[in-house]
């Protein structure tokens, strides 16, 4: 028997996995650029020759050529075994390792299985260089003879046990071939048939280069398509991507893109874009989403223009969003897929299409709009609706307020309105601390001032933490600079309580709301704190402070992002622009670029 740690499992902990954290514990690392470096830590050396990259969670020494993930790295460092390496960090991240047996007769299986279909693939392989039916197909589709390399690519002839007697050739039994889909019963058990014919055939790789399964696709109008393994003991359609296996071979992992078919990542592929990938005939899983998550900084969408592939679109901006992934999507002319698009148009045209991408968020707005007719009241309450509970999905008050504004603006509904539609199924958890030293609450009439906007409330939420615990305010202080509040009067509050902690350790909420009056003479900014409740559990505190900073951060961001969008779109659509127009049109794609990178930079802090 030997020990076996489920899948699931080691995912799970690949992507809890921060190699800079992990290997930070044995080695001093240092910012160089976009990796870390440092003295490496299997052999002697003086100067650092050591890299780590945070983004391919990846290390790699230039001195001894040791490279790897966490996983291999604790296994090196800590001459652990795979299975120990994995209970190691499933302590250090907290996560609940199952070790299951499996009997060595399993491991012989599912190797033999493995070994099955890497014979089928070098079959169909070389059966594609002797059809020129199916050389004629891919050569129309423009792929080349590296592109067929690389992905492997072959023929799957009309005849109907031609594969399956070649594998009998190599000694595997007819059972063991009909495990994993290749071929099937004759009715009457009379025999078997090869289950792909007369098709180009798509092998499936996973990231260990074993071929797991195989997707078909048919050269003309017959149906069905495409057709794919079935799921058996070395393969599950909804734990694996297409094309990730060169993905993450290839790719600098700063984005993946999600496309549907299996031609529309080759032709991508073929044409320079090395980062695309494509469900295998289901809709993304949670799983799926996982691994774009550990495989690309950032996440795009590229879907079909149809209404199948919007459906496709809003339904993998559900799991990804589960997955707390917070999509672009890409927009496509009408009736084209990414291959008609690249073939037509180009890498460089392509590479536009990302610049004008929309986030999750105004993409499932616009889809609303085009379903709901708001010169209409049914109309406009449907899709006043409809959008609360897209807003409500955001977890940024800051982000909550943005939108709200917007859709108040177009529908004409009172923001007020909109606000509380979103709140009142809102499943905010009471905080279940007190502030101790509000002994005076009562004495402060409640404010007149009735709307709150998202960034005042992240606001306020900062200063009463601030005044409530000095380890708060520390925490918090450390990441603020001057004037970083929207208001004047918040800002002198900060100032308030920055001097207070210099003599004390501990305020209290009466004498700084009275030093404030004193000073400032604004009654209002006090009511306001003392109406004002936080929604948080007091174990939760320190990540809610660093989301409220984030959030300050990123939601103007956003909002000089779209800007600039604005500003290259109209750049865009004049024909004949001037040179001052074309600087100022490159000024903005820098611009922009800079402003993506500080988003990411906060995202993945």
């Amino acid at each position: 028997m030997t020990t076996y740690i489920n899948d699931d499992i080691i995912e799970k902990i690949k992507d809890s996995c921060d190699i800079v954290d992990i290997i930070s514990d044995y080695v001093q690392l240092k910012k160089s650029g976009t990796n870390y470096v440092g003295l490496c830590p299997f052999h002697n050396e003086k100067t650092p020759s050591f890299t780590v990259s945070e983004s391919k969670q990846y290390f790699h020494c230039f001195g001894c050529g040791e490279g790897g993930d966490a996983i291999s790295f604790i296994m090196k460092r800590e001459n652990l075994d795979f299975i120990d390496a994995i209970k190691f960090l499933g302590d250090k991240y907290n996560i609940e390792i199952k070790a299951d047996k499996i009997d060595d007769e399993e491991i012989k299986e599912r190797e033999r299985l493995y070994e099955i279909n890497r014979q089928a693939a070098r079959y169909f392989f070389n059966n594609l260089s002797e059809s020129h039916k199916s050389m004629d197909y891919l050569k129309n589709r423009r792929i080349n003879l590296q592109t067929i390399r690389k992905f492997g690519l072959g023929y799957a002839n009309d005849n109907w046990d031609s594969l399956h007697e070649y594998l009998v050739s190599k000694g595997f039994k007819s059972q063991e071939i009909e495990k994993i889909g290749l071929i099937g019963k004759k009715s009457g058990n009379n025999g078997y048939y090869d289950k792909f014919r007369d098709r180009i055939i798509f092998p499936i790789i996973d990231t260990k280069s074993r071929v797991i399964g195989f997707g078909g696709r048919v050269m003309n109008d017959s149906m069905p398509k495409y057709l794919n393994s079935k799921d058996s003991i070395i393969f599950n359609k909804g734990n694996h991507l297409y094309g990730l296996n060169l993905v993450s071979k290839y790719s600098d992992r700063k984005k993946i893109l999600l496309v549907e078919g299996y031609m529309d990542v080759i032709s991508l592929f073929a044409n320079g874009v090395n980062y695309a990938v494509a469900c295998l005939g289901t809709a993304l899983t949670e799983r799926q989403a996982r691994l774009l998550k550990r495989f690309g900084e950032e996440v795009f969408i590229c879907y079909d223009s149809d209404e199948a592939g919007i459906k496709a679109t809003l339904r993998a901006i559900e799991i990804l969003v589960k997955t707390d992934i917070r999509p672009r999507i890409i927009l496509l002319p009408s009736g084209m897929d990414p291959d008609d698009y690249i073939q037509k148009m180009g890498k460089i045209e392509f590479d536009k299409l990302f610049i004008k991408s929309l986030n999750h968020i105004d993409y499932q707005i616009n889809i609303a709009k085009d379903r709901f007719d708001i010169e209409t009241i049914e109309g406009k309450i449907e899709f006043t609706l409809e959008v609360a509970r897209i807003i409500k999905t955001l977890n940024s008050p800051v982000e909550q307020d943005v939108y709200i504004k917007k859709i108040s603006e177009e529908t004409g509904v009172a923001f007020e309105a909109i606000e509380a539609e979103i709140r009142k199924s809102n499943s905010f958890t009471k905080r279940d601390y007190s502030y101790k030293n509000w002994k005076n609450k009562d004495k402060i009439s409640p404010t007149s001032i009735n709307i709150v906007s998202g960034q005042i409330k992240a606001e306020l939420d900062l200063l009463l933490l601030m005044i409530e615990d000095k380890d708060y305010f520390d925490i918090i202080n450390e990441s603020l600079t001057p004037n970083s509040f929207s208001k004047e009067e918040f800002n002198k509050l900060y100032d308030i309580i920055i001097a207070e902690y210099k003599t004390e350790n501990t305020l209290n909420f009466d004498k700084i709301s009275q030093i404030y009056y004193n000073e400032i003479g604004n009654k209002e900014v006090i009511e306001l704190l003392i109406n004002h409740d936080i929604n948080y559990q007091a174990t939760k505190i320190e990540e809610i402070i660093d989301d409220l900073i984030n959030t300050l951060l990123l939601s103007k961001l956003e909002l000089e992002r779209e800007e600039i969008i604005q500003n290259i779109e109209k750049l865009e659509k004049k024909e004949d622009k001037s040179d001052e127009e074309n600087k100022m049109f490159l000024d903005y794609c820098l611009e922009l670029t800079n402003i993506n990178n500080k988003i990411k930079s906060i995202k993945h802090k």
